[in-house]
């Protein structure tokens, strides 16, 4: 966090330099009050930068093994330029590298943990066992000691993402 506030005010800072570089090549015919406009306009383009490569920042850190499943993109009153280019704020992952299969009575069910990442005003990362039947496609997530929590069981579409990559092979 202390880092991105360094980074804004370098922005800024360099924004502002550009804007007095050019009021004084225009012989200070520009107005003083392009600097201040500058530096703000560059802390917002650097914070908007920010905020839109999150994501593929985020991937580029992620192991090999590790699969993006779904991403959530999302407009915002207060940002206006995502009315146009929504920006994703969270995105689920599962590790393939960690998927434990078992055949129990002729049916495969997978056992993996998904990961949900999610920007908000601090990042914050979850992490949520769950157990796939790929005969049935069903999911259930596990509670505690790795016990299936039956009232949340659902039924997957067989051309879900997540079932796809749970279950291919």
């Amino acid at each position: 966090m202390i880092w991105h506030l360094i980074a804004a005010i370098f922005a800024a800072l360099g924004a502002a330099g550009i804007a007095l570089l050019l009021r004084l090549a225009s012989g200070k015919r520009l107005p003083r009050w392009i600097i201040p406009v500058f530096a703000g306009l560059g802390m917002l383009g650097y914070q908007i930068h920010f905020e839109y490569t999150w994501f593929e920042h985020k991937r580029q850190q992620l192991p090999v093994t590790a699969e993006v499943i779904s991403a959530e993109e999302r407009s915002m009153l207060w940002r206006p330029w995502t009315q146009f280019f929504p920006m994703t704020v969270a995105f689920n992952v599962i590790d393939h590298e960690h998927l434990v299969t078992r055949q129990v009575n002729s049916q495969t069910l997978v056992e993996f943990v998904l990961y949900r990442f999610e920007r908000e005003y601090v990042e914050q990362v979850s992490a949520q066992p769950y157990l796939m039947n790929c005969h049935t496609a069903e999911l259930v997530p596990l509670a505690s000691e790795n016990r299936p929590h039956t009232e949340a069981l659902r039924t997957m579409a067989r051309t879900s993402p997540l079932y796809r990559a749970v279950c291919a092979g």
